[in-house]
């Protein structure tokens, strides 16, 4: 992996994040702002939950991303790698699923 690899896949990365963090934070704020007018009850709960969805989903498109820009690489042990790490999230994500339903 040389140092342009690098550069762009950090790029890449931070534009992910910091446009994860700015969507989900917009839809939050606007969220806020409707909840707190006591005006479309619906439209706020709909803004605050996509936000907190984009919010969780943001991490996961980084790594999803990164496994990406290492095949384009060939960087295979960092594919390996972050695979690993994608299948440890999914699961983790598939067993809260099934908790929370089992309480319901």
């Amino acid at each position: 992996m040389n140092d342009a690899e690098i550069s762009r896949l950090e790029g890449h990365l931070g534009r992910l994040l910091l446009g994860g963090v700015l969507t989900a934070a917009a839809s939050l704020a606007l969220g806020l702002a409707i909840w707190l007018t006591g005006a479309l009850p619906a439209v706020s709960n709909v803004l605050l939950t996509a936000g907190l969805m984009v919010l969780m989903a943001t991490p996961i498109l980084r790594v999803v991303v990164s496994m990406i820009e290492y095949v384009r690489m060939r960087d295979w042990f960092f594919v390996a790698t972050t695979l690993v790490v994608l299948i440890v999230l999914f699961v983790t994500i598939a067993v809260a699923v099934m908790n929370a339903h089992r309480r319901v």
